[in-house]
């Protein structure tokens, strides 16, 4: 996929169980379809790796920045692609961070990310704890399918569901046994593929995009072969899981997804098309609790119009200005 235009915007875990969906399970649990604005237009933002903590100065930059981004952008929902906190006490700090969210009736959904479930509540209490809090719309965690934070919301027109957000629980970590054992970051797996591809047929291959923490093999697989990035800042290598998911493969099979959308990676925002979808990295929303070298923190921006296809994205910087406007 290539960009067609240049443009300026005007404004432990829940659900391991190893077997597959049943016929039917979860197939119909969509988490909320919304419907275009009255000028026929809808704005997702994405905010990643908000690493806050609560009480600690060095996350003001992130509160700050979640603040000035809701109100500069005025979305029409937000999605939290993960690592929401990075220290104790956790769920007091993802409460504070997507509070603003609340205060201002915005609709969220979040995918949990790595560090999500190190600081002492278990990924089920940390997903239970957000759920609660007034606006978000993820669904609880589904029966037989692998993680907490999986879910498919829907964007309907006059005719119909437009447009289809995939959420994914990348998880955290895997130990691979051998002789020497290796860790490396967890990867989607067989059971959200299923639930994934079920929801897909249901919805009739509807255009797609899929968001989650941990970037996918296929993206390094891209840079290794000397793929380069059409926009944006590519600071750091990927870290995405040594095991490849399938996930990939299967979006290319059914020819929904047209963009993986994902943080993980502090220094890279940047967009690189590869296998006829687009790898895109959030810009890093938070403050100075972890690494970041691109600067100042902002969020990444979508927007769709009803009955066009494709999609707008641009970074909005901390501040308000606009790098990489592209229209797929």
């Amino acid at each position: 996929m290539t960009a067609a235009a240049v443009m300026v915007p005007s404004l432990p875990s829940c659900g391991r169980r190893s077997g597959g969906l049943s016929k039917g399970t979860a197939a119909g649990d969509v988490a909320r379809d919304f419907s275009f604005g009255p000028d026929g237009s809808f704005t997702v933002l994405q905010f990643t790796d908000t690493h806050h903590i609560i009480g600690d100065s060095r996350s003001q930059r992130a509160l700050d920045c979640v603040n000035e981004a809701l109100d500069g952008v005025k979305p029409d929902l937000v999605i939290h692609t993960g690592d929401i906190v990075f220290g104790k006490p956790d769920i007091p700090s993802a409460l504070e961070i997507l509070q603003p969210l609340a205060d201002r009736g915005i609709p969220f959904a979040v995918a949990l990310g790595n560090h999500d479930s190190q600081f002492g509540s278990s990924r089920e209490e940390m997903f239970e704890a957000i759920r609660n809090i007034p606006g978000c719309v993820n669904l609880p965690p589904k029966e037989g399918v692998y993680g907490c934070s999986n879910d498919v919301i829907t964007l309907s027109g006059a005719s119909g569901v437009e447009r289809v957000f995939y959420l994914f629980d990348s998880m955290d970590a895997v130990i691979l046994k051998g002789e020497e054992d290796v860790h490396c970051y967890d990867y989607i797996r067989h059971s959200q593929i299923e639930w994934y591809r079920q929801h897909s047929e249901r919805l009739h291959h509807a255009p797609a995009l899929a968001f989650f923490h941990i970037p996918l093999c296929e993206l390094k697989e891209a840079l290794d072969a000397g793929v380069l990035p059409i926009a944006g800042h590519n600071g750091e290598p990927p870290c995405p899981s040594r095991l490849n998911s399938g996930l990939f493969a299967q979006f290319r099979e059914l020819g929904d997804v047209e963009a993986i959308v994902t943080g993980h990676d502090h220094d890279c925002d940047y967009v690189l098309p590869y296998g006829q979808m687009n790898f895109i990295y959030g810009r890093y929303s938070g403050g100075d609790t972890v690494y970041n070298h691109l600067g100042l923190s902002g969020c990444r921006v979508f927007r769709f119009r009803a009955g066009v296809p494709g999609y707008e994205t641009w970074v909005r910087l901390y501040g308000g200005e606009i790098e990489q406007p592209l229209i797929f």
